[in-house]
């Protein structure tokens, strides 16, 4: 119970260094303590701000060498984007026509072994007795 004790300090002392910071007391109510543990002592600390003079100094960016001129590629149109739009769409479809035509074909040539070695006794693993 003793981590108790030490948590009522540290919000009386939190408590305390606010109001002396701002001025005013809170509508604060601490936790109850229990009638066995001991009255914990409770310093008011002051904050002071101090005024510090800086000095101004100028400090210049390096000269930036000249770099040869950029050159922009030209603004599209709205029919060039259009069309390059459809290009990127038919071939698209044409991967995905690739795709499924190659998994059409391996699954046919799968069922064909299949169908063969169903067919066909001597192309079985042997059977474990």
């Amino acid at each position: 119970m003793k981590w108790i004790s030490e948590r009522d300090a540290l919000i009386a002392q939190t408590m305390a260094f606010v109001q002396s910071v701002t001025g005013k007391k809170g509508d604060f109510h601490p936790p109850e303590r229990p009638t066995a543990a001991p009255d914990v002592p409770v310093e008011t600390v002051t904050v002071e701000t101090v005024a510090v003079d800086t000095l101004a100094v100028e400090i210049k960016p390096p000269p930036v060498p000249l770099a040869p001129p950029v050159m922009i590629p030209p603004a599209r149109t709205s029919g060039d984007f259009r069309s390059e739009m459809q290009a990127r769409i038919a071939n698209f479809r044409k991967h995905q026509e690739r795709f499924e035509r190659e998994r059409e074909e391996y699954c046919a040539a799968t069922l064909t072994r299949l169908r063969a070695a169903i067919r066909d006794p001597s192309l079985r693993p042997p059977a474990e007795n």
